[in-house]
């Protein structure tokens, strides 16, 4: 009766530690309207779209650790950048700006932190994971560039 007690204990404990959301943000506030990327909109509850907010708040660098391009079996190909890596401080929000195809095919992916510019924060690394969807683009080949690093050649 007392391992069982015990081992149910546990178990609360363990579920309580556990993250509230399976998502790598917090919060989804909704956009004015929807962004697009290539020929499909991307939806617009992904809180690292550039914000018209964002003119208030002082840019800064992002760490990245790793990029890569996922392409998900659907018709037509649609395309998702995984982006892993580290925030300044807790206090800067990550910003991922995703530029329209040149004429040269190449895409560029601007990936940023913004912050308050006068608000006091612990100086710690916040690490971040996610995902974002580019959408789908006309048929050729296409060149990825993420903060002016080339990390993928696809075709669409």
């Amino acid at each position: 009766m007392k391992r069982t007690f015990l081992f149910t204990l546990l178990i609360v404990l363990l579920a309580a530690c556990t993250p509230a959301t399976a998502y790598p943000n917090e919060g989804y506030p909704p956009a004015d309207q929807p962004v697009t990327s290539g020929d499909t909109p991307i939806p617009s509850d992904n809180n690292f779209l550039p914000q018209p907010s964002d003119s208030d708040l002082t840019r800064g660098e992002v760490l990245l650790d790793s990029s890569s391009l996922s392409t998900l079996e659907s018709y037509p190909l649609q395309f998702i950048l995984t982006l892993k890596g580290n925030l300044p401080t807790p206090c800067h929000q990550l910003r991922v700006a995703v530029g329209q195809p040149d004429a040269d095919r190449k895409i560029n992916v601007d990936v940023y932190s913004v912050a308050k510019p006068d608000e006091i924060c612990a100086q710690m690394v916040k690490p971040f994971e996610v995902n974002v969807p580019l959408g789908s683009f006309p048929a050729g080949h296409y060149f990825l560039f993420v903060n002016g690093n080339q990390i993928a050649e696809f075709e669409s």
